[in-house]
């Protein structure tokens, strides 16, 4: 089973937990110019050069020595309908076989209006892919929080005494829980804030839906 990588060119992660996801990556796409960073840590990150396996955007944001250094791994894509983030994340779901985990780096940072867009992306992609029939586990991850995806009721293990926040675009959706400090079935998600900044008070959290939808957890 394959674990994809996808560099986004917001905040390039700092801590040992997101760069050693970067180090077990199976396959490592860059998006335009989140390659500039990435050849930057990469070998701290390996103890080498890790060349990426791909580079994928417009292409308007590398030099004309990287465009020809790495002419060979760069897909140029010039729609304008989604941003590049999408772009590498439909290729490795088109291309890539036995993928299961796509995790996204530097996704967030720099612009609030691309953090907040690409967070809403990831739950996107779980309704455009099916990506839970698929088997495929998507993440946003920075030196900060892991953000991750649900389209139903589910069961993870955040740790005793994590910062969980849950959003959901989905005003008609009742959400209960076991394990939070502070109960959510009263929540109406009808703005961002509604069910934020809760704690876990168990390894433990079960979040039951009152139907399938779309939502996001988000762990601190």
């Amino acid at each position: 089973m394959m674990e994809v990588v996808i560099i986004c060119d917001g905040e390039f992660p700092r801590r040992e937990y997101p760069r050693h996801i970067i180090s077990r990556a199976d396959f490592i796409i860059c998006c335009d110019g989140a390659l500039k960073p990435y050849l930057r840590a990469c070998t701290k990150i390996f103890g080498r050069l890790r060349e990426p396996d791909l580079v994928i955007g417009d292409i308007d944001s590398l030099s004309s020595s990287l465009k020809k250094t790495y002419a060979s791994r760069i897909l140029r894509v010039a729609e304008q309908d989604d941003n590049d983030m999408t772009k590498a994340f439909r290729w490795a779901m088109d291309n890539l076989k036995d993928v299961e985990a796509i995790h996204f780096l530097g996704a967030g940072g720099k612009r609030e209006d691309h953090t907040v867009g690409n967070l809403g992306q990831l739950m996107e992609y779980t309704r455009l892919y099916d990506l839970e029939e698929r088997g495929v586990r998507i993440d946003m991850v920075s030196d900060y929080t892991t953000a991750f995806p649900v389209s139903d009721s589910v069961e993870f293990w955040p740790g005793k005494g994590r910062q969980v926040s849950i959003f959901s675009p989905d005003n008609s959706l009742t959400i209960t829980s076991e394990g939070l400090e502070y109960q959510v079935g009263t929540v109406v998600f009808d703005n961002w804030w509604k069910a934020s900044l809760n704690k876990s008070t168990d390894d433990r959290v079960f979040l039951k839906f009152s139907h399938r939808s779309m939502a996001l957890i988000i762990l601190t």
